[in-house]
């Protein structure tokens, strides 16, 4: 059996453990990234439908990490936010310009941002990326970690980094438990191609069943103008979207979509994606941390899930190098602590926040109706209001780790 010494062990090649990889790096800690998945699975188009609306100041952590500009070229910025509620016309318009000349963020193809982690990756000397790799032990005690791997090998390291997921398997050996509940609701994520450009315009239309939103992505290469939809929808309906033709499911994105974009049609295949909230009772243990989906899962209604997952990421980097240059053990409990202060606030309010939207919006009561209706064009009336929700769309608002300023 080989044992490999390193600081931090990062388990989960997802998007958040790609980027807390890159990012450790890339301030010369020694870092092993263990990955259930192959290179060529995740690379595969079938592996992931999902498009990341990356806000501005998760560009900015992905820019510390070196990762934004290998995806710069081929992301669509959002200028533009519309909010609309049922098929009423009160909407309520964000305009980047108003707070700025920077964009609201980018929308970025899920796939596309995991190739590029990947081959950044290749280049930093201080990581190293195992894949297809399964843990099958967490081993702690007072001077470190070992994590034992399904091939009879095993790492040694100061810290442990659970990036695994909601179903975490770092989180269910340090024995961290977790609360939540399911919603009634499925996200339909697809891609659709349009006849009109949509001009860097996000829309999120709230409906009875869930909301339903159009997000930005660049031209085909044929120039075909095309943008992603995430379409949350009621559980039991979902099958029957799913399974429908492209033909009659194109008339079904016409009718929720309208006629802004002219004619629209459907492109490549449909996702399905069970939708609920989870939160781990602690982010951390001896010798472990967790971040992203193994921390916390959120509903999409506001894109923001894999951007407080960066945030996660950003912060125990920032901590970790810091501590790493003073010749300190990265894995330490006080460290451990601040981090757990410096993310639980924020990823909690931003759980309310959206739990809050959904029931908000998802509810055909007429006073309910009638008071969103006063709320959100009380928003579009007060300009400090408005820039308020705007800065916290971007992540530039509250608490933000160094890696995002």
């Amino acid at each position: 059996m080989a044992i490999q010494h390193t600081q931090v062990v990062v388990v989960g090649g997802g998007l958040a453990g790609l980027t807390q990889a890159a990012a450790l790096a890339g301030g010369a800690v020694d870092v092993v990234i263990v990955d259930r998945e192959s290179r060529a699975a995740h690379a595969d188009e079938t592996y992931d439908g999902r498009t990341t609306a990356v806000a501005l100041g998760t560009r900015r952590i992905l820019e510390a990490a070196g990762v934004w500009e290998r995806v710069a070229d081929e992301a669509s910025p959002i200028l533009d936010i519309r909010i609309t509620d049922a098929d009423r016309p009160v909407f309520l318009h964000f305009d980047h310009q108003e707070v700025g000349d920077e964009p609201f963020g980018h929308i970025v193809d899920n796939r596309l941002l995991r190739v590029r982690q990947f081959e950044l990756l290749d280049e930093l000397p201080t990581v190293r990326h195992l894949a297809p790799a399964a843990v099958t032990a967490l081993e702690r005690d007072a001077g470190g970690v070992t994590v034992r791997l399904d091939n009879g090998d095993a790492l040694r390291a100061q810290l442990v980094i659970g990036a695994d997921g909601r179903h975490s398997f770092v989180r269910k050996s340090a024995d961290i438990g977790v609360f939540g509940w399911q919603y009634n609701q499925t996200a339909i994520v697809t891609a659709m191609a349009h006849e009109m450009p949509h001009d860097g315009v996000a829309l999120e239309h709230f409906r009875a069943h869930g909301p339903f939103a159009v997000l930005p992505l660049n031209d085909a290469e044929d120039g075909t103008h095309r943008s992603s939809v995430v379409w949350s929808e009621r559980r039991d309906l979902v099958g029957r979207y799913m399974a429908l033709s492209d033909e009659a499911f194109g008339a079904e994105l016409q009718a929720r979509v309208g006629d802004w974009l002219g004619q629209v049609r459907p492109l490549g295949r449909r996702f399905a994606y069970p939708l609920g909230v989870q939160l781990a009772k602690r982010y951390i243990a001896d010798r472990v941390a967790l971040i992203g989906e193994a921390a916390h899962v959120m509903h999409p209604i506001a894109g923001q899930g894999l951007n407080v997952g960066l945030r996660d990421a950003a912060a125990i980097a920032e901590l970790a190098i810091e501590a790493s240059r003073l010749g300190m053990d990265v894995g330490e409990w006080p460290l451990l602590q601040r981090f757990e202060r410096m993310r639980r606030a924020d990823n909690l309010m931003m759980i309310a926040a959206t739990d809050g939207l959904l029931r908000l919006f998802s509810n055909a009561v007429p006073p309910v109706r009638w008071a969103r209706e006063f709320g959100l064009t009380a928003v579009g009336q007060l300009p400090p209001l408005k820039k308020f929700f705007m800065r916290h769309a971007m992540g530039t608002g509250g608490l933000v780790p160094r890696f995002g300023r």
